[in-house]
Order: C-alpha cells, then structure tokens, then sequence
C-alpha cells in the first residue's frame, strides 16, 4: 500500500457543485504529482436531482476507481447523509453542509466538519460558491489537496472559460480555509 492513498466521494443535489468539486480535488492532486481518478454520478434530473462523485488520489497506480469506505466524505444535503454516512471508514472526515443537514448523531469514530456552506456563500454574496467554501475548509483540515495546489485549479478552471469568477473563488476558498 502507498504511503499515500485517499478516497474521496462528494454528495448532494444537483446544482450545488459537487462534480465541480470533484473535478478540483482530482486536478489539484494532479498538480501535486499523484496518480488520479474521478467518477461522476447523477441521477436524470440533473438541477434538483441527486449527484454524487468519487476521486482517488495516491501515490502509485490505481487499480480500481471504486471507492468503496472512503476516507473523506462531504455531504451537501439530508439523503446523502442517509445515503453514505455508514460507508466512510473509521478514523476518516465527514464533512457536512450544516445549513441544509442535520446529523443529531454523529459517528464517535470519525472527525466530523460541519461547514455553513449555504450561509457562508450567501455572505460573500453568491450561493453558488458553497462547494468552493467546502473545498477551503478540506484543504485546511485534511491532507486530501493542498492549498497551493487548489488555489492554482481554481484559477487555472475558472480562468479558461470565467475569469470574472476566479477573483469570488478564491474569496470562497480563503474564507473556508478560515472557518472552523
């Protein structure tokens, strides 16, 4: 096994950014140097519906882009909750969306996050930045991306094809690095 190896999954609604969120955190490990996959899921609502995504990053090869117990998990909304909570593995992160979860009783074996995500982006004056919040909080509180790392995604995604949001994404992601 690697030295370094972690599994990753995102989950929420449509239209919150969780596959954007995963396509930063594969990008940003790529940039760190280790061996990446991402794996998209949504169901046929698309806005509205559910959507979840998995990435890998490790330091060798991987040989399956399963992640079946991740070690960091973010929940963007109730039923994904339900959905994965019990997958994560023990001693990993879950990290949930505090404005729009409510987890009564959290697991005892797991460092739980619980980010205002929702509240924080509506602060900053758009909501749609909330998974950009969450991308902060998990590059200060994991070793899952770093932050050079994200800050160089952030601006290298939204630069191609929306350079007026690179200046608000890294407002989000500075302003996540600061919660908690």
């Amino acid at each position: 096994m690697s030295t370094y190896y972690r599994g990753f999954i995102a989950a929420g609604f449509g239209g919150q950014g969780i596959l954007s969120l995963g396509q930063i955190v594969a990008y940003a490990a790529m940039k760190e140097g280790r061996f990446v996959t991402w794996i998209p899921s949504y169901g046929p609502e698309m806005r509205g519906g559910t959507a979840n995504c998995s990435v890998i990053a490790s330091e060798e090869e991987i040989a399956s882009p399963v992640v079946s117990s991740p070690d960091v998990l973010v929940i963007m909304n109730q039923p994904s909750l339900e959905k994965f909570e019990a997958i994560l593995k023990p001693g990993g992160v879950l990290l949930y969306n505090s404005d729009l979860v409510r987890y009564e009783k959290p697991r005892q074996d797991v460092t739980v996050l619980a980010v205002p995500a929702n509240s924080t982006a509506a602060e900053l004056g758009n909501d749609k930045v909330a998974n950009v919040i969450v991308l902060g909080v998990l590059s200060a509180h994991t070793d899952l991306v770093g932050e050079e790392a994200c800050r160089q995604t952030i601006a290298d995604l939204f630069g191609k094809k929306k350079a007026s949001l690179v200046e608000l994404n890294l407002k989000a992601f500075d302003k996540g690095r600061t919660l908690l």
